[in-house]
């Protein structure tokens, strides 16, 4: 049973909630095989997105999957709204949570922000992604699609590779594998890796080869150079040849590894083309997860019944 208003993030889920919402999402993946995706479980429901930054995946993923469940969806653009007239982010989501707005989706530049907004509001609040702090829902379609393909979670080895610093994503996945009995390893430039996040319960290497040996999920990073300071490694061309993900460095890990990215990928940086595109990348079914875990979520946070007139 979900009792949660809010999702924050993943260190506040326990083990039964995170494994609640994998089991709802394989119920909703269901409804994406069909050839009419919508059922009515959330009609009369409203949904805002609310994005301070730039998303593609993500906002379209809750858009859609707010639409397949028959509720209604607005979109706020900051560039477009009162927050340009000098209205602050409070007063914005109260004004449009005044109008009936039941869940608001969230993304922000700012850490901390979808957690001030859920206790400042009566409607619900996802964190679509704050700062460098979390990115839950990301994590909780990696894990259903790690679940999808290997049957289980316990017990794999999950190597994280790249720029674990500035990614909200590697901390959201690192609580989610430890909480499911997944060993972590992280590797990456040492400019790249926090310090202490050893007390996260991972490894940590500087050595791609070692990070990847029998690894049963290879988990690459984007670099955000966006967030980034000038210095932090030499150049691209050299990150790739240390930490690059490519055939053959990729021979180390599993037979059977799954390679997995968040998107978007900077192809021929952090991965190959060739392993982007190859048998063993999940990245596509990594977006059509999405959908269906974010169907879970709001279906859970928004109450809906299930019965056959809804799933």
């Amino acid at each position: 049973m979900w009792n949660k208003k809010d999702l924050i993030g993943i260190k506040e889920l326990s083990k039964y909630e995170i494994e609640l919402i994998i089991e709802t999402a394989v119920s909703m993946k269901e409804i994406l095989k069909r050839t009419i995706k919508k059922v009515p479980t959330l009609r009369g429901r409203t949904i805002c997105t609310l994005f301070y930054e730039p998303s593609t995946r993500t906002r379209s993923s809750f858009e859609l999957a707010a639409k397949y469940l028959s509720a209604d969806t607005i979109s706020i653009a900051t560039s477009t709204s009162s927050v340009q007239k000098g209205e602050t982010l409070l007063d914005t989501v109260k004004t449009i949570e005044a109008m009936g707005v039941d869940l608001f989706i969230v993304r922000h530049s700012a850490s901390g922000i979808p957690y001030f907004l859920a206790k400042n509001i009566k409607a619900g609040v996802i964190n679509a992604g704050d700062g460098m702090h979390e990115h839950p829902t990301q994590a909780l379609l990696d894990v259903f699609t790690v679940f999808e393909k290997k049957g289980k979670i316990d017990g794999l080895k999950v190597s994280i590779i790249g720029d674990i610093f500035h990614s909200r994503v590697a901390r959201s996945n690192i609580y989610a594998w430890n909480k499911l009995g997944s060993s972590v390893i992280v590797c990456g430039p040492p400019t790249l890796i926090p310090p202490y996040i050893e007390d996260l319960n991972v490894e940590v290497t500087y050595n791609l080869d070692e990070a990847i040996e029998d690894a049963d999920i290879i988990y690459v990073l984007r670099l955000q150079l966006e967030r980034q300071k000038k210095g932090l490694f030499p150049t691209l061309r050299e990150y790739h040849m240390l930490f690059g993900i490519n055939e053959e460095r990729i021979k180390k890990a599993k037979k059977d590894v799954l390679v997995m990215h968040p998107g978007p990928m900077n192809r021929g940086v952090e991965i190959s083309s060739e392993i982007a595109d190859s048998l063993l990348s999940v990245i596509n079914e990594q977006v059509t997860n999405g959908v269906a875990v974010r169907m879970a979520l709001l279906y859970l946070m928004l109450g809906g019944k299930s019965d056959e007139n809804t799933v």
